[in-house]
């Protein structure tokens, strides 16, 4: 038989550069690839590469819904709303949005002439940018542990390309994919195979040996130089890397695939099997690698981290946005506001959204790092360092229908309008780092003149809270996205 193909080979990609704390250390993962890949070699052996293309047979263009313009060309006019911009300041009344073209051409008069285009009343209601999870795992957010084990793999991937159609159905018009084999989804997504978000994917999480990204079993130890890669580094959820050489290939490749923003595991978690929460990943030149490669290629390195130990010394070493980092401590977040970083984090805080740990070791962790995201909040506005919104809700299907939910709760800590701001404009400019090496050249999160034109309409007053996300099914009256219109019940 003919060796076992790589997924590339399936999911081709695109080349024209057009709760709870975190789980990806899961030993789950392993079993879950060994599983894939155990099926794709028998779909092989039975039907050649006809018999492995069958898995993905389910998947088919979507239809054209009733409320969406039968002329694409044709421009829209959105009038009688209120209008939330995303830059987080007050909302605006007496203006109209011209679409045109999948871009936002112009901010008119409330009664400014349509011309020709197609007129829809938002009968005073508010108009906002879509919203952007800024820590999101497209293939593995909405499928539980025990499905991974036990499902068919063809399965698997049909429900991942059903959970991103639920995603963009939720006000979700893009994700930062920080961790797994999202190019396939993506680029069926892009093309209009399934509906979903826009992904900004960073293929594979990158791990030292014993870190968060080692999914391999203790039987698979040692490995010695001439071995195999393990299933899941086959696959595309993480590679080993040790070394500043095997770093700089790990990051290369994942450029090659497509990547838009690189990850690497520089700290444990709660989690994982091997790494314990305090452990720091990765020396500082092995991190200096990856962000070398990523600066020469126009984008940057966002690290899985918890601890200040592991926060500084990713930062010494260039890294651009920090994962989480709810055991922080005053330097470090003064450090991360020196240097200009971002702090993606989460609301850990051990609520009805929390993963449910049956160990007395992993609660505490649990529990350390939900007192830290109270903390963590406090810090991040008293230093002022730019704060992105992320959900990181991964192996859960019932806490995906409850995404937006943990946005709302942010308003613990922020006004509603600068909390939506983080998942709008703010989270926009976190999307705009990776610069070319996004297929999505245009100003997102924000409406003004020639972004692009990833719209929801929402029955809601967002200045007096955020309450009105806790149901997007009732609550979202219009989705748009790219100018295309998703869902409308005006």
């Amino acid at each position: 038989m003919p060796a076992l193909p790589s997924f590339a080979t399936f999911y081709p990609l695109n080349h024209h550069h057009s709760q709870g704390a975190c789980q990806c250390g899961s030993p789950i993962l392993s079993q879950f690839h060994e599983r894939m890949v155990a099926d794709i070699s028998r779909r092989q052996f039975i039907g050649g590469a006809a018999g492995v293309m069958a898995m993905f047979a389910g998947l088919r263009a979507p239809r054209v819904l009733s409320q969406q313009p039968s002329d694409h060309n044709r421009p829209i006019l959105l009038k009688n709303l209120r209008l939330f911009d995303g830059s987080g300041g007050p909302l605006r009344e007496g203006v109209a949005i011209r679409i045109e073209d999948g871009r936002i051409q112009a901010l008119l008069a409330n009664g400014a002439d349509s011309g020709n285009a197609e007129v829809v009343d938002c009968g005073g209601r508010v108009v906002m940018p879509g919203l952007i999870d800024a820590h999101w795992h497209t293939t593995l957010a909405g499928i539980s542990q025990f499905e991974a084990m036990t499902a068919d793999p063809g399965y698997v991937h049909l429900v991942a390309a059903k959970e991103a159609e639920r995603t963009l159905m939720r006000g979700v018009t893009s994700v930062r994919d920080v961790g797994g084999p999202s190019f396939a989804l993506k680029r069926a997504i892009d093309q209009g195979i399934v509906n979903g978000p826009r992904v900004f994917p960073a293929g594979a999480m990158i791990s030292q040996t014993s870190g968060h990204g080692d999914f391999r079993l203790r039987h698979e130890v040692p490995r010695s130089a001439a071995a195999p890669l393990s299933e899941q580094e086959k696959q595309g959820v993480a590679v080993i890397a040790d070394g500043e050489a095997e770093v700089l290939r790990r990051t290369r490749e994942q450029l090659m695939l497509g990547a838009s923003q690189i990850k690497l595991m520089a700290g444990g978690g709660v989690a994982s099997t091997y790494d314990p929460l305090d452990s720091t990943q990765f020396t500082e030149r092995e991190l200096r690698a990856a962000v070398d490669a990523a600066e020469d290629w126009g984008t940057y390195v966002a690290v899985h981290v918890y601890t200040p130990r592991g926060i500084q010394r990713s930062l010494r070493a260039g890294v651009k946005s920090i994962e989480h980092g709810q055991l922080a401590d005053k330097e470090s977040v003064r450090m991360m506001a020196g240097e200009g970083a971002w702090w993606s984090l989460q609301p850990f805080l051990q609520d009805e959204d929390s993963n449910v740990y049956p160990d007395a070791e992993r609660q505490e962790s649990q529990r350390m790092v939900a007192e830290g995201t109270v903390r963590a909040y406090e810090m991040a506005q008293h230093f002022d360092v730019k704060t992105a919104w992320g959900t990181d809700i991964l192996f859960s299907p019932r806490n995906t229908q409850n995404q937006l939910r943990h946005l709302a709760k942010l308003t613990r800590f922020y006004d509603s309008l600068t909390t939506l701001a983080m998942a709008t404009g703010r989270n926009g400019e976190l999307l705009a780092m990776s610069g070319l090496r996004s297929t999505y050249q245009g100003k997102l999160g924000i409406i003004e003149p020639d972004a692009l034109a990833d719209l929801l309409v929402v029955d809601g007053s967002p200045e007096q809270g955020l309450d009105f996300l806790n149901d997007p099914k009732a609550n979202l009256r219009l989705i748009m996205k790219g100018g295309r219109v998703y869902k409308n019940t005006l």
